[in-house]
């Protein structure tokens, strides 16, 4: 039979030439702290092999305020431990605007990024994300506004976040010099929409990188409530125990086992979590069991 095995190794962003490690940590929840602890935390996931971090400027927004206040902290974070920013890959993100709510336009997209690199205190990032479509900006101005950041120097690479495969598959037609590096879509055993309504498949297509949003269900992998959820919760016990990790590192191997090589964003804000980051190598899935976990979050046999 045979079997997947996972490597720590970096893989490609897509077709940026950007070299990235196979789990990603977010910032979602990095906001309120201090430079010291947003230093620890960062240095913890160097150490488990992370190089890819993720980071968007509505992190730290709370409904009324906190707008850009995760960005700011790793800007402090940055001008306080000069050489940081150059041993990562940074990603953010922009076109969320509350309470608007979504804007893609081409002035508020350059205003949005000039901010974020303010933020950050770099002169450039990575990766750049659309956050979420915007309905009533074309894809065309969308293209021009993602291509001209590229040639501005500010952005090496371009992505969309929560895109139907449609609104990818019309957004890259417009593109004529810079590829879509990324696609960012919510996947985990507990949501599987990616790997049903064509986005992997696409992905797999044009070698566009998938880059997994909340991998464990919003906590509810962890903490199971209902039939489903704890199915599928002892389904990756099951491998856990076999190559003794946790539950977590067991849903991280299974989301980057996919063929598409998705890399999940791990949004953790604990040390000593981020350092059992690098068990999710340890595991050798099995047809058998990779297939376990799928048929218990479909919640049925498969055909």
């Amino acid at each position: 039979m045979s079997e997947i095995h996972l490597t720590p190794d970096s893989r490609p962003l897509g077709k940026s030439g950007i070299q990235v490690s196979p789990i990603a940590w977010g910032m979602w929840r990095f906001a309120g702290q201090s430079e010291d602890v947003g230093r620890t935390l960062i240095e913890a996931a160097f150490a488990a092999g992370v190089t890819f971090f993720d980071t968007a400027d509505i992190y730290g927004f709370d409904g009324s305020g906190g707008f850009g206040d995760a960005e700011a902290l790793l800007g402090r974070v940055f001008a306080a431990s000069p050489g940081l920013r150059d041993r990562m890959v940074l990603a953010t993100k922009g076109g969320i605007t509350p309470p608007v709510p979504y804007d893609s336009g081409r002035d508020y997209l350059m205003a949005a990024l000039d901010a974020s690199l303010r933020r950050l205190q770099v002169d450039h990032v990575d990766l750049y994300q659309i956050h979420r479509p915007d309905i009533l900006t074309h894809p065309h101005e969308v293209a021009r506004t993602l291509e001209d950041m590229v040639a501005s120097g500010k952005v090496r690479s371009i992505g969309v976040s929560n895109y139907t495969p449609h609104q990818t598959r019309t957004l890259a037609s417009f593109l004529t010099g810079v590829p879509l590096a990324s696609q960012q879509p919510e996947f985990s055993p507990l949501c599987l929409d990616p790997m049903i309504d064509g986005s992997f498949d696409q992905a797999m297509k044009h070698d566009v990188a998938i880059l997994a949003w909340s991998p464990l269900g919003g906590g509810r992998v962890a903490r199971p409530t209902t039939p489903r959820e704890q199915a599928v919760a002892a389904a990756l016990d099951v491998v856990a125990a076999k190559f003794g990790v946790d539950r977590s590192a067991a849903t991280y191997s299974w989301i980057m086992a996919h063929p598409a090589r998705a890399i999940p964003i791990v949004g953790t804000q604990n040390a000593s979590r981020i350092a059992e980051l690098a068990d999710a190598y340890k595991i050798i899935w099995s047809r058998e069991d990779w297939y376990a976990v799928l048929t218990a979050a479909r919640g049925e046999k498969l055909p």
